[in-house]
């Protein structure tokens, strides 16, 4: 539940971060076309000037799996879901979409969006080719940012989960059946047998003596063997979590404390002394705000004598509370896309709990007991 982004701004209202992993793949990719594609394909080109076209070629690559997430989007905010974020990383994107489609034809249609487009992406640098063979260089950047975006179109139509055409095929299998969690069980199966068989195959690249290759290989099924593990476990959780409240799992130790008290006397008499993580922060009476051990550990301890807690508590009007009878899965689903940890929990405005994640992992853990 923490992020490690950067933002890059806003897109048909959609926030727009990179992952830092995106900067790996951005330099290994650089690399591998500054010393082996381009020297091959223009041998005129100079050392800095191989470097510089898989530069833009690596820029290229990410502005084409940005608008093949903007597909997704567009359709998404077309059948009315939200898309708070389109975050770009180590192997393309992901469009987090705020709620699951209400039915197959929607699901069908939002994931077939994306390869569409990077067909469409690839149709047109491929026509470009017919009005750049003056610019040699140009020429070898159209023809390989075609390929690019067939290739990125074709592995995202594989069926099996987190790939668009896993999505395709759990879209034809819930029409088919009528069974969500069906679907989504035989899509994870199908996107579990694909990574193993990437794996496997990339072990035999690399011990067939192309170890480069097949170590990549072997790493991209590592990753969607994981992703598909990931969503599998994720689906488990939300049934495990359908019906329940946050009400049920939220800690409801929050006790009053004044502001102007300093941390060290919050540490020492009330954390220390009665066990409580949260506290409503009041004055006159009124709640001006709410302080976890989150924001007193970023505070020096040697500071802790001289700050009070009003220096850094969350002012109310920077908290939005979550109702009590809210559901689990989509208030964790809204941490997770706001990258918090925890979410102050309320009666109308009155903060009455908060739910952290490790009110989750605790609550998970009983259900879990129950269950077995």
């Amino acid at each position: 539940m923490f992020r490690h982004t950067i933002r890059l701004g806003r897109i048909l209202g959609i926030d727009i971060d990179l992952d830092l992993s995106w900067f790996l793949v951005f330099g290994l990719f650089t690399w591998i076309l500054a010393v082996s594609y381009y020297p091959a394909e223009l041998k005129s080109l100079s050392h800095a000037e191989c470097w510089f076209m898989g530069a833009v070629t690596a820029i290229l690559l990410f502005v084409s799996v940005l608008l093949h997430e903007l597909g997704h989007s567009v359709v998404a905010k077309h059948f009315g879901i939200p898309v708070p974020r389109i975050t770009l990383f180590i192997f393309g994107g992901v469009s987090q979409i705020a709620t699951e489609p209400a039915d197959a034809n929607k699901e069908f249609w939002m994931a077939a969006a994306g390869p569409a487009v990077s067909f469409i992406l690839a149709a047109i640098f491929w026509e470009l080719r017919l009005i750049l063979p003056g610019f040699p260089a140009l020429l070898v950047l159209a023809k390989y940012m075609a390929l690019l975006n067939l290739v990125l179109g074709v592995f995202n139509l594989i069926p099996g989960f987190p790939l668009d055409g896993g999505r395709v095929f759990r879209a034809i299998v819930w029409r088919s059946t009528r069974n969500f969690r069906r679907a989504t069980a035989a899509a994870t199966f199908v996107g579990r047998f694909f990574g193993f068989s990437l794996i496997f195959i990339g072990v035999w690249l690399a011990l067939s003596g192309a170890v480069l290759n097949g170590l990549w290989t072997a790493f991209i099924g590592w990753f969607l063997e994981n992703a598909a593990a990931s969503q599998l476990q994720q689906q488990v959780l939300k049934d495990l979590l359908a019906g329940h409240r946050v009400s049920e799992m939220m800690s409801r130790d929050c006790s009053g404390v004044l502001g102007d008290l300093s941390l060290q006397e919050l540490v020492e008499t009330y954390v220390l002394g009665s066990g409580h993580r949260c506290f409503v922060v009041t004055k006159g009476g009124q709640t001006i705000g709410l302080i976890t051990l989150s924001e007193i550990t970023k505070v020096p301890r040697s500071s802790w004598p001289s700050t009070r807690i009003v220096d850094v508590m969350i002012p109310s009007e920077k908290l939005t509370l979550t109702p009590a009878n809210a559901e689990a899965w989509p208030t964790i689903e809204k941490m997770e896309q706001n990258g918090i940890s925890r979410t102050p929990i309320g009666d109308g405005r009155k903060i009455i709990g908060v739910l952290s994640r490790d009110d989750l992992i605790n609550y998970l853990g009983v259900l879990r007991s129950l269950h077995a």
